[in-house]
């Protein structure tokens, strides 16, 4: 009794609305150690590991609902009182919970919109990663890249907002047709057998991606069916060439996994370096500078100048 009578002197909350709170309270504690009990059974039971998280998400989600649905008539018998309970803490209320209302309106939006789904890669704001779990308030990442080159996993598990997929960018790697362009620079130099390096670098490129082109075009016509995408002719390797300062520049464009970016491009690569070193008409350039002085000249012999023109 003296517990309630200081919730009531000094929380100024009559005794309906104490036994409403403890009401509550006794519900909410309930479906908690069930919900425990449930997962510590489905952990120690379920060895799949996308199964089993499934499943705790299931019940997470029927626990939640449950609760609603007990305490809707608990509150609703005592609305009067409640709302006048309410009118007391509304500002206060209002600032303290604007970030909780934020996330769960953000997790409504995930569910409903599915801009993404535990397993995607995506980037959002200068985040990246893989979606190893989606909660009420934050979703989690897997990081990939920041210090890490080519996408790579950085061992760092990022928790993050749901209120964040309402005010940022979403990029997802994965969702469409499943497949990025990845693109390798290849650098030669002017005098090398352009035209030879690149008909290798094309053939190495269709050796380890061109078996892409028709599950890719296959995945493209799904993804037709819900986004307004444009359909690439050309879904075979390509080279590029474009001239540049220190050389002549051959970029490999091709297709690949979003998880398989590195593996791919240190395939292709080990394979250039092999094919190129047969040749002695290609040769890898690198960034050079040339000078010129007349001064520098003037004291040099007519032997070394000849030398250094050779060079």
């Amino acid at each position: 009794m003296l517990v309630l009578k200081w919730f009531k002197d000094y929380l100024l909350i009559n005794f309906d609305i104490q036994s409403e709170i403890f009401y509550s309270v006794f519900i909410i504690s309930m479906i908690l150690l069930l919900r425990w009990v449930i997962i510590k059974f489905i952990n120690n039971n379920v060895e799949d590991v996308v199964l089993r998280y499934r499943w705790r998400k299931i019940f997470t989600y029927a626990s939640f609902i449950l609760a609603i649905i007990l305490l809707l008539p608990v509150w609703l018998k005592g609305f009067r009182s409640l709302m006048t309970f309410l009118g007391l803490f509304s500002a206060g209320l209002a600032i303290a919970l604007r970030d909780l209302v934020s996330n769960l309106v953000g997790w409504f939006f995930i569910i409903w919109r599915r801009p993404f789904v535990v397993g995607d890669r995506i980037q959002i704001g200068d985040v990246a990663g893989d979606i190893i779990d989606i909660r009420i308030f934050t979703f989690s990442m897997m990081e990939i890249g920041n210090w890490v080159d080519a996408d790579q996993s950085t061992g760092r598990v990022i928790h993050v907002p749901n209120s964040k997929v309402l005010t940022n960018t979403i990029a997802n790697f994965t969702t469409g047709f499943e497949y990025i362009w990845n693109e390798i620079p290849v650098l030669i130099t002017f005098e090398s057998d352009w035209e030879k390096a690149k008909k290798i670098l094309l053939d190495i490129a269709y050796h380890h991606t061109a078996h892409l082109s028709e599950p890719v075009r296959q995945r493209i016509n799904e993804a037709a069916q819900k986004f307004m995408i444009i359909c690439w002719k050309n879904l075979t390797p390509y080279v590029f060439t474009r001239v540049t300062e220190s050389g002549i520049l051959l970029t490999i464009r091709y297709l690949c996994e979003p998880h398989k970016r590195r593996n791919s491009e240190e395939l292709i690569w080990e394979d250039v370096l092999r094919e190129f070193a047969k040749y002695d008409t290609i040769e890898f350039a690198y960034p050079t500078y040339r000078f010129y002085s007349k001064e520098f000249k003037s004291m040099l012999s007519e032997k070394d100048i000849q030398q250094y023109e050779k060079e």
